[in-house]
């Protein structure tokens, strides 16, 4: 098949152009794969369980009786070590769960330590 010598600058600057649109398109359009998509929304999913748990953390700290004590031993504890010390409380533990969670107790500590 003959095709017109007109046609072949058109099919390779349609070509770069496809190309040059997928760069702009991935690197500054905000496209994203399907993967990076799921992890996205995995992520997103995951903050929202912890904000909708946090109050829960937070009256557990309330009604503990040791509340008070262990609060003060929370102020003296460094940032990093305070969500291990929360869930050796118990306060990121929610009910019916057997185990704390250590994102809910970094949280928790976080929201905490501005009451201090």
């Amino acid at each position: 098949m003959n095709t017109p010598e007109w046609l072949k600058p058109g099919l390779i600057g349609a070509g770069f152009g496809a190309v040059a649109i997928a760069i702009v398109g991935f690197s500054w359009g905000g496209w994203v794969t399907g993967g990076k998509a799921e992890i996205m929304a995995s992520n997103e999913a995951q903050a929202q369980v912890i904000a909708a748990m946090l109050p829960i953390c937070i009256e557990q700290s309330r009604v503990d009786p040791e509340s008070i004590a262990l609060l003060a031993t929370l102020e003296d504890t460094s940032r990093y070590q305070r969500s291990a010390m929360l869930m050796k409380t118990g306060w990121a533990t929610m009910p019916g769960a057997t185990d704390p969670d250590r994102k809910l107790a970094n949280a928790c500590a976080a929201e905490l330590a501005t009451s201090f």
